[in-house]
């Protein structure tokens, strides 16, 4: 098998959502970027709410449709192949922060700082009013139905009953399902009482 970072794939891509793309088998994460979450709303300059993350799928979708070539850089904790993708000689990342469909993802790149400065000095896209990042809107989605201080993570799983602390691996994509027994913890402490063991990372 190839590393990722000599993996290059061209083809017609089929859009997942604002930053992902399937393409040749594979499930392709844009590098360099982070685009409004599916159903994510944003707001504009008078303060209305409008889908930025539909706004950000279409704007992909646009610039995927011609041939698409990934470029592989490394594969992230879910397996996807992290790339730099072109529609001929365009960077499909930058053409999404330039025209404000996309944040430049600044934990991992500096590469579209620049872009994205002067996406939100024209108030193009997520800049024309005021929009989460789409890291803050993952926790914000990912904690719905906490009781208030109370965001650990009590899951059931095939490994057995773990719990998830903010910021530890998985959990962002972790939900609670109060009805199969699984709950909230406001304290570890309250967690191991409970029978929960730590989750791995």
């Amino acid at each position: 098998m190839q590393p990722a970072a000599a993996q290059t794939l061209v083809g017609t891509a089929r859009v997942v959502d604002g930053d992902t793309l399937q393409l040749m088998g594979e499930r392709v994460r844009l590098f360099g970027i982070d685009a409004p979450e599916a159903g994510q709303i944003c707001l504009d300059a008078a303060g209305r709410g409008w889908d930025c993350g539909s706004f950000a799928t279409a704007a992909l979708v646009a610039l995927t449709a011609t041939e698409t070539r990934c470029e592989g850089q490394d594969r992230d904790r879910y397996g996807r192949l992290v790339a730099r993708c072109y529609a001929g000689r365009a960077d499909i990342g930058a053409a999404l922060v330039e025209a404000g469909a996309a944040f430049a993802y600044a934990r991992y790149s500096s590469d579209y700082l620049a872009l994205e400065a002067r996406a939100s000095a024209a108030r193009r896209g997520v800049w024309v009013g005021q929009a989460d990042r789409p890291e803050v809107q993952r926790a914000k989605d990912s904690t719905e139905g906490a009781p208030v201080g109370c965001v650990i993570k009590g899951n059931i799983s095939d490994n057995g009953k773990l719990y998830h602390l903010p910021g530890g691996r998985g959990y962002s994509a972790t939900r609670i399902d109060t009805a199969r027994g699984e709950r909230w913890f406001c304290t570890e402490d309250q967690a191991i009482a409970a029978g929960w063991a730590k989750a791995r990372g």
